[in-house]
């Protein structure tokens, strides 16, 4: 069993949306925060939105607040990114993680179980 697998990436033109999946798997998904982050080529990974265990906090990065909600149901394992009014500079492979708490966290670090990735590109 693979720990974290993402899908729903895929190509979308400005403006649209597209709803990424997380799917966990042979552990307590229900017992950690989770996180989406983001890396383009050339560039760090970057952070995107962090939701704790039982979905009672949630942060933003700047660049997505209002634009992509994050949300999770424990109940089938699984994480989820809405991303609404997509930007070019949204392009990149979006990651998600579970973080080694129960809160939310920011920092790449903090992560300590993450999965494959899944490609974003929004052409204009």
């Amino acid at each position: 069993q693979v720990p974290l697998v993402e899908s729903g990436g895929g190509l979308v033109q400005f403006g649209e949306s597209l709803r990424l999946a997380c799917a966990a798997s042979g552990w307590r998904f229900d017992l950690f925060g989770m996180g989406w982050f983001r890396q383009a080529p050339g560039k760090e990974r970057q952070f995107v939105a962090s939701i704790s265990a039982r979905s009672s906090f949630k942060q933003y990065a700047d660049v997505v607040k209002d634009r992509f909600t994050i949300s999770r149901d424990n109940a089938q394992n699984t994480g989820y990114l809405q991303m609404n009014s997509l930007k070019p500079e949204d392009t990149a492979a979006y990651y998600c993680a579970a973080s080694t708490t129960a809160g939310v966290r920011a920092k790449v670090s903090d992560y300590g179980c993450w999965g494959q990735g899944t490609q974003v590109t929004v052409f204009s």
